[in-house]
């Protein structure tokens, strides 16, 4: 029989949790204060990345936005350069498109409303629960990975976490179990848990402050959960990667389209080459651009890893005499003024090529 919440002593359990978070809690930054702006940003930012890389980013991008006002006004190309490295650019483009919502339609303030609040662009469920329950202490479930991981192990709970509605049961499963005294401190609780000692390998349930609630430590497979279906094979994509320059020492950058992946960066010029092949690869920047390239030597090769797809990255010099650009997707810009320009992770890693 599967276990579920109504099975654990509450009280206790979550005692045992709460003891633990608050002798043991990471000092963070967005958790000096509860501002609904700044836990947002944070939750945004953690989406798929790691909080030792999240935390420099966090700081300087409140400096630079440090309020809604302040982001809604902010020019997307500047956001963009802000989020750099960060990776997942549409998370960015979502937070300023949903921010001005925000400001058009709350006066500024982040809706407390549930209906609201998730109805504003990339707010899915558990951004919404999280900014509820840690910034306006109201108990909804903020269901993420390491919520799902400790509660998978706690109730062994073993249906496909990958699946819609199995996030469904644990959101009923928090809901039974959360602290509604405090439910910023168990959300928190819960994600800290997940992420120092209920880890994904080698979980350290001998120093687990809920292990005595833990059925899967019980029945010893604590390893083996949660379940989760293995993703596709990410598709791989080679390109030839053009480090244009002109006779003034200028590179040719091109803007991505609006839409899409990585979209509005900017990036040095990508040749589709298992499409084009290396023997028209000349013609086809004219015919894509209007532009007249000599390719040069090999500079280097990359390899970036997309969670759906690889990039294979070959990357030449090349040359072009044309003073003019007859795309208005390209610009010639001074190397020295390149890193004013927000550009994907692969494409920074280029710029050691440049000028040698």
């Amino acid at each position: 029989m599967k276990k579920n919440a109504q099975y654990i002593d509450k009280g206790s359990f979550q005692q045992d949790l709460l003891g633990w978070y608050h002798a043991n809690k990471r000092d963070l930054p967005w958790r000096k204060d509860q501002d609904p702006y700044k836990v947002w940003v944070s939750e945004i930012m953690l989406q798929q990345t790691k909080v030792d890389t999240v935390i420099p980013y966090f700081y300087r991008f409140i400096e630079k936005f440090p309020t809604i006002h302040a982001l809604a006004a902010a020019e997307q190309q500047d956001v963009l350069k802000a989020w750099e490295g960060l990776g997942y650019y549409s998370r960015a483009r979502n937070l300023q498109n949903a921010v001005k919502e925000v400001v058009s339609s709350y006066g500024g303030e982040v809706p407390r409303n549930p209906d609201e609040l998730g109805a504003l662009k990339g707010v899915g469920p558990y951004t919404k629960g999280a900014i509820l329950s840690i910034a306006y202490n109201q108990p909804e479930p903020a269901v993420d990975g390491n919520v799902m991981r400790v509660f998978s192990r706690v109730l062994k709970v073993e249906e496909d976490i990958a699946l819609q509605k199995t996030k469904k049961l644990f959101e009923s499963h928090v809901r039974e179990l959360i602290y509604e005294d405090d439910p910023s401190s168990f959300n928190q609780a819960v994600m800290e848990l997940g992420a120092l000692i209920c880890t994904p390998k080698s979980p350290s349930c001998m120093i687990c402050p809920v292990q005595i609630h833990c059925s899967a430590f019980k029945a010893g497979i604590q390893e083996d959960l949660p379940v989760k279906t293995k993703a596709k094979k990410q598709r791989i994509i080679p390109y030839i990667i053009l480090l244009v320059r002109n006779s003034k020492n200028e590179y040719i950058i091109e803007k991505r389209a609006e839409n899409g992946l990585l979209a509005n960066l900017w990036q040095f010029l990508m040749v589709p080459i298992n499409e084009i092949g290396w023997d028209h690869l000349e013609n086809w920047v004219y015919s894509e651009y209007g532009l007249k390239v000599k390719i040069g030597t090999k500079k280097g090769k990359l390899k970036h890893v997309f969670s759906h797809l690889i990039w294979q990255l070959d990357i030449y010099e090349a040359a072009t005499e044309q003073e003019q650009l007859p795309d208005d997707r390209l610009l010639f810009v001074e190397k020295g003024n390149l890193e004013s320009f927000p550009f994907p992770v692969s494409h920074q890693k280029m710029m050691k090529y440049l000028g040698e």
